[in-house]
């Protein structure tokens, strides 16, 4: 295919998924999708196979590029349906995120499918935000199958009640994510059509060739050999602590094997996570290494292979709790596949960043005082909160940041607080956090919420008590600090608070790289 032609058929498809997430973001309801974007957009092939994905959140869009094959292999396709499925196990990540999957069909064949993913914050578990402290799958909300929720152009109503849970701003969102997916319809039908289906076949094939050759190119830079490291989670939140992810990295003749053999086994917390998500931390590392112009479509992982074992805490068995697994699991497969490589290309490699993407769930079930307040019974919000990320050999780490696994905003202090009844009462840098090093660690967060009426929050959070660590001599990061009323909490905690309580996250900061200068290596400098 001539060069400039692939270009210009590489920008439109990935406009296709921007266009698809700019919809999604203004027809949504909830801060949460509309304030905190933590939703996500691709293309995919009649095979499953990625071809195309928006700049959104990496653990959302990795899982889906390692697992819609399975998914869109299980169902007859029509015109006009679009499917909602959230099962962790079937490619999802956890029940939070609700993905709908559209067909595109044209003269009845199928040339491909629009997905968005998005973050529900009550799926339908007993603790508000729907991110609990559980040791099972059923008590994190609904599970959803593959399911039919738009056949022949029209919407299951009844299906859309249970699933939002008689909730305006769920409906609200669902709708959102119906029209996002019609939209991302639309303009891909037009791209089809304006080069014919083998046309457009053609194109994605071109295209996957493409960015396998790049990808190629930018493993073969690494030095072959094998390397290994490992590193643990803080707990599980119901006792088993010091969990190990480790991981074996062989780099051979442009191909890389991951292999988790040395990993713990699942645990009866929810820290588990299906193979897709990670999955999608090893896709994710190994993406950054790539020339910034790959094409984010299969073939730049097709010389990526993992194997996790089945039962171990990276590949575990249905019905294994998941919810943290996606946020805090993969953001710390990032960490131990970057400590392995740094041990192959160490001025590429940063330290660890602040590892955790520090989740807050809240809400209140029948709480009168919010009822009294704007008419509402009930009340969820969760938000993950961003941290210091990791120094380099090329710079210090960015200050007060999301890292990693998640892409998503702040929520704006306005919107909580139009929303729900929470006082912001600081939020900042936390100053010194950071760890120390030639080139310095970047500082952690502080936010602190006040409650202004009774409600129950959950705390889902990492690198509590083993902090962040520095590569190169580099000091580690900060651990973080959780507090109710200035009283140390746990990393993983679900307690009640009362109108004027106060919760205090104050998160880790990055890793410092490169040992300090001495007193004479200073002079000389001079």
């Amino acid at each position: 295919m001539d060069p400039i032609e692939l270009s210009l058929f590489a920008s439109r498809i990935e406009a296709v998924c921007d266009e698809m997430g700019a919809a999604l973001r203004r027809a949504a309801f909830s801060p949460n999708i509309r304030d905190r974007l933590d939703f996500s957009c691709a293309v995919f092939d009649a095979q499953g196979e990625l071809c195309a994905q928006a700049a959104h959140i990496p653990v959302h869009l990795g899982s889906m590029a390692y697992a819609m094959r399975g998914i869109v292999s299980r169902l007859d396709w029509r015109d006009g349906d679009m499917v909602v499925v959230n099962d962790p196990f079937l490619g999802g990540t956890h029940l939070p995120d609700v993905t709908l999957i559209a067909p595109l069909l044209l003269e009845g064949e199928l040339l491909g499918f629009v997905t968005n993913r998005a973050h529900h914050a009550n799926i339908g578990a007993h603790s508000p935000g729907s991110m609990p402290i559980s040791r099972s799958l059923d008590e994190e909300g609904l599970v959803i199958p593959p399911t039919l929720l738009v056949q022949g152009g029209q919407v299951d109503q009844e299906l859309l009640a249970r699933l939002a849970g008689g909730r305006s701003e769920a409906e609200g969102d669902f709708a959102a994510q119906v029209s996002a997916n019609l939209i991302a319809l639309a303009r891909l039908r037009e791209l089809v059509q304006a080069l014919g289906a083998a046309g457009y076949r053609t194109a994605l094939a071109a295209l996957n060739d493409y960015a396998e050759r790049l990808a190629h190119s930018a493993l073969a830079a690494i030095p072959e050999g094998e390397y290994v490291f490992a590193d643990v989670l803080d707990d599980d939140g119901v006792g088993s602590r010091d969990i190990t992810i480790a991981a074996l990295v062989r780099v051979a003749a442009g191909k890389v094997v991951v292999d988790f053999s040395g990993t713990a086994a699942q645990v009866p917390g929810n820290v588990n996570c299906p193979l897709s998500v990670a999955a999608a931390a090893v896709y994710f590392v190994f993406r950054c290494l790539m020339p910034r112009e790959t094409p984010a479509c299969a073939g730049a992982f097709r010389a990526i292979h993992l194997d996790a074992p089945e039962g171990c805490l990276l590949n575990a068995q249905r019905p294994a709790a998941v919810a943290a697994g996606n946020v805090e699991t993969s953001t710390r497969v990032v960490d131990v596949i970057c400590g392995a490589l740094a041990q192959a290309i160490p001025d590429r490699m940063p330290a660890a960043s602040h590892g955790s993407m520090n989740n807050v769930a809240m809400g209140a079930r029948n709480n009168v005082a919010m009822g009294a307040r704007n008419g509402a019974q009930d009340w969820d919000y969760y938000e993950t909160i961003g941290g210091g990320m990791g120094a380099g050999a090329l710079g210090g780490g960015l200050d007060a940041v999301q890292t990693h696994m998640t892409n998503t905003l702040n929520t704006p202090i306005e919107a909580m607080e139009s929303a729900y009844p929470l006082r912001v009462t600081r939020y900042g840098v936390r100053h010194g956090s950071g760890g120390a090093g030639q080139r310095r660690g970047g500082d952690g967060i502080v936010r602190e919420f006040e409650f202004l009426a009774p409600a129950q929050v959950t705390l889902l959070t990492e690198r509590r008590r083993h902090a962040p660590w520095g590569l190169a001599g580099g000091s580690p990061g900060a651990a973080g600090e959780n507090c109710l009323n200035g009283a140390p909490l746990p990393g993983k905690a679900s307690f009640s608070v009362d109108s004027g309580d106060r919760v205090t996250i104050a998160t880790p900061g990055g890793g410092g790289w490169g040992e300090l200068f001495h007193r004479r290596d200073a002079e000389i400098a001079e």
